[in-house]
């Protein structure tokens, strides 16, 4: 049951194209997914996707998960994710977002911060057995009540969302539809350490209207999304602008170039969001008999200091959209003209899209007296990343921070009055989507013992690669994986003298 308010939720954008058009076609699977996670590729008209996401929303309110609480999900980029994420929203969840490279310890910790009450996750992703992690950190976490999965195989406990979705259930209970309401969690990793990032329906629709407008996007358009969904970027990129836009989202998961290509040209896809290095590499090939139906790229980019010295965008049928990510934080868009040279970002109030006059205020960028570059508007939650209060014997409460400091350095260069962004967080090293603190890579290292090394080197694709030297790497790998720890961490310990 739903009780409507004026403010939209992303259900309610769902239903709004759901009575427009319900036999249309909305979601679509990756080519490979039977490779991702041995299940065959799905097909989903807007219909079909609301019989699932009702069937999903009714199982999670039956295994008792009240208005409210957080359920925690860790799923690869297939329907199931989007058909997960807006079925809790109906049942009035809270989502949590997992990311894929996550082991035991991150995800006990993530668990234990937000007092979720239950995890998703599939059986096994690209031949790891997610289903038996999401065990393990349950059984660490107090709040966990409810463990689920997509896939076969599924551990004893562990309830099946395959078998929820063929059994069709109807039980349903008043939601309020309240674009203001919680909508997700996601997690970033400041100078002051891990933190969780609550935000709205209404952050996240902001996020993607604002991607939206300044790419130019066209309602009903195809859309490719080769991005990892388990961050706000993630979301605000694919899902609310598939919403917005009303159009059809086809799923790839990272990465296969020559998959990713097949799937664009079979099922016609006219935009393609991705990784800002990948969408480059596309456009050194020859696009327009490669790609015939592309005619919009956003490429994101994780590492933003690298914009400016990319290369030229050639000027063939798409138009690419640099989009600007500050881990969690938040993110702009700036189109590339006709000379395919980045887009001069001014500091001040930005519009979307940017140029257009009276345009709607997607954010405001804007140098602090340390010269770092913050961020304020309509999709940035200050309170997250609000400083800890220092010790004070004042009983004069200090005025609430209406901006979020990136902590990204910038200058505003004298000749054009641009903002150039100069380098990345200091202590912090990011690893594709992938952000550490520079401590915790020495506290790990001191775990195995004297000799060894983890460090992160830069690197032009990824931002930082990890390297690790220790007097057996072989036995270093198992303990870090016993330990719980990521692959980044554990592979960064790989054997190399067999290596070019």
């Amino acid at each position: 049951m739903i009780q409507n308010n004026a403010s939209p939720t992303l259900d309610v954008l769902f239903r709004r194209v759901l009575a427009r058009k319900p036999d249309a076609l909305a979601l679509l699977d990756p080519l490979n997914k039977a490779r991702v996670t041995a299940q065959p590729p799905k097909r989903l008209t807007f219909a079909g996707a609301d019989r699932a996401i009702s069937a999903l929303a009714a199982h999670f309110i039956e295994a008792g998960l009240p208005n409210n609480s957080v359920i925690a999900v860790q799923l690869p980029n297939t329907v199931e994710f989007v058909l997960t994420v807006l079925a809790a929203h109906r049942a009035g969840l809270v989502v949590a977002l997992f990311p894929l490279l996550w082991r035991q310890a991150e995800l006990t910790v993530a668990l234990n911060r937000t007092g979720a009450r239950a995890i998703v996750t599939s059986s096994k992703i690209d031949g790891v057995n997610h289903a038996d992690l999401a065990m393990n950190a349950a059984a660490e976490a107090f709040s966990i009540r409810h463990v689920c999965g997509f896939g076969t195989d599924l551990p004893e406990g562990m309830a099946s969302l395959d078998l929820a979705i063929e059994n069709q259930s109807s039980t349903t209970r008043p939601v309020v539809e309240d674009g203001r309401k919680a909508a997700i969690i996601s997690f970033d990793v400041t100078v002051e350490g891990f933190r969780p990032v609550p935000r709205t329906h209404l952050h996240l629709i902001a996020g993607g209207l604002a991607l939206s407008l300044e790419s130019d996007l066209p309602q009903g358009t195809t859309l490719t999304s080769a991005f990892a969904l388990s961050s706000f970027a993630g979301l605000a990129s694919s899902l609310a602008v598939w919403l917005l836009t009303g159009g059809t989202l086809a799923l790839h998961h990272p990465f296969d170039s020559e998959v990713m290509e097949q799937q664009i040209n079979e099922q016609f896809c006219d935009t393609l969001i991705a990784p800002a290095q990948l969408a480059l590499r596309l456009g050194e090939t020859d696009m327009p008999s490669r790609l015939p139906t592309l005619r919009n790229v956003l490429g994101l980019w994780r590492a933003p200091e690298q914009v400016a010295s990319s290369p030229l965008w050639p000027a063939q049928q798409a138009v690419l959209t640099d989009v600007y990510l500050f881990g969690e934080a938040g993110l702009f868009g700036a189109r590339r003209g006709e000379g395919g040279a980045p887009a001069a970002i001014t500091p001040g109030k930005q519009g979307a899209p940017r140029e257009a006059p009276g345009s709607s205020i997607a954010g405001e960028i804007f140098l602090t007296p340390k010269g770092t570059l913050a961020l304020r508007g309509p999709m940035v939650t200050p309170a997250s990343y609000a400083p800890p209060r220092p010790p004070s014997d004042s009983l004069v409460a200090e005025p609430p921070r209406d901006f979020v400091d990136t902590d990204y350095a910038a200058r505003i260069d004298r000749s054009s009055g641009a903002i150039c962004i100069t380098a990345p967080p200091s202590g912090i090293m990011a690893v594709g989507g992938y952000r550490f603190l520079s401590q915790d890579l020495q506290e790990w290292a001191r775990r195995l013992g004297q000799g060894a090394l983890l460090t992160a080197l830069p690197d032009r694709l990824s931002g930082h690669r990890l390297a690790g030297r220790a007097h057996d790497n072989a036995r270093a790998r198992e303990a870090l994986s016993e330990l719980g720890l990521n692959p980044l961490m554990v592979e960064a310990f790989r054997d190399r003298t067999n290596q070019l």
